[in-house]
């Protein structure tokens, strides 16, 4: 099959090519390269048709689904503090994209869509675990922006016929994810300070807790999602159902890597939410997916890759 990527150089769009590629796909990746990296994409280097270019260009997007039967829609600027300092950014690169993404993709006559949803949308609820008939109320311009994308999904298949689905992940992480930014996934960056011996800053009182996602369990997620039989518009979790409070990580991470626990707290994030938890049943229902890796297991793999690279580097 003929499949298109946006944000395929990413962190986890470039696990994804990587995945339909060895499952013998014709790949072809979009991304602009402003997180993304070609080096994420080393390992099928010659298999994939990589395209720099922007998802909001109606030009460029029209370009890149030429010939595709399915598009993943991955890209977009994946960051709750980067969306509450530059809103404008995080709309254009968000619902702007996804919306210019479909529209080149029913005027192509692509079949099946599928869209990098995220938990974010059900805002800071008390109600646990999170359940996909619970309202949502997104508290940064990030969840707005992923809650609108999942309208024009599901619109797309009510008024189009387009085959849609929003897989809604939480809290992703593992290798090639980016460390070095203030807005990078907070494992990504627990691990590589302890790795070099510095202190990892925890904002707030580190009770926080997250549904930790390991990025191959997202991959497995949309891998059924091709093959799955029916799809019209549908939004489901794609996690663990498994809580685990941030300091519960450090300790993790600590033991890990062999390093002693510590780190410096600082204030909570404005648009942070306190507590998040997946309840899995509809994509168990709908895609029979169900998490292949722990938390604790994929936290290995994630500390040996961040190993390599630093000694590497």
């Amino acid at each position: 099959m003929r499949i298109l990527v946006t944000g395929g150089a990413g962190f986890i769009g470039s696990h994804l090519t990587e995945a339909f590629v060895r499952a013998g796909h014709r790949v072809r990746v979009l991304d602009s390269l402003f997180s993304g990296k070609r080096d994420n994409l080393e390992a099928v280097r010659g298999e994939v048709d990589l395209m720099e270019g922007d998802c909001t260009d109606p030009a460029v997007a029209a370009m890149a689904v030429e010939g595709a039967e399915a598009v993943y829609h991955e890209a977009a600027v994946p960051s709750v503090a980067r969306s509450v300092k530059d809103p404008l950014l995080s709309h254009q690169t968000n619902p702007t994209a996804t919306l210019t993404m479909l529209e080149a993709a029913r005027a192509a006559g692509v079949r099946r869509f599928v869209f990098a949803g995220s938990s974010s949308v059900y805002g800071d609820s008390p109600e646990l675990p999170k359940r996909e008939d619970m309202p949502t109320r997104p508290l940064s311009p990030y969840g707005v922006g992923k809650l609108s994308g999942e309208h024009y999904v599901r619109v797309f298949a009510s008024l189009f016929g387009m085959e849609t689905l929003t897989l809604r992940y939480f809290n992703v992480f593992g290798p090639r994810q980016d460390p070095g930014s203030p807005y990078s996934g907070v494992i990504s960056r627990f691990v590589t300070a302890m790795l070099r011996d510095e202190e990892p800053v925890v904002y707030g009182d580190g009770e926080q807790s997250r549904d930790f996602t390991y990025v191959a369990n997202v991959v497995d997620a949309n891998l059924r999602a091709l093959e799955a039989p029916r799809l019209s518009g549908e939004s489901v979790n794609v996690a663990t159902s498994r809580r685990v409070t941030l300091m519960d990580v450090l300790r993790g991470v600590a033991r890990e890597t062999g390093r002693a626990l510590r780190a410096r707290h600082e204030p909570a994030r404005s648009g942070d939410i306190r507590h998040s938890l997946a309840d899995i049943g509809a994509a168990e229902r709908l895609l029979g997916y169900r998490p292949r890796y722990g938390f604790d297991e994929g936290l290995r793999e994630t500390v040996s890759w961040y190993r390599t690279q630093i000694h590497s580097a």
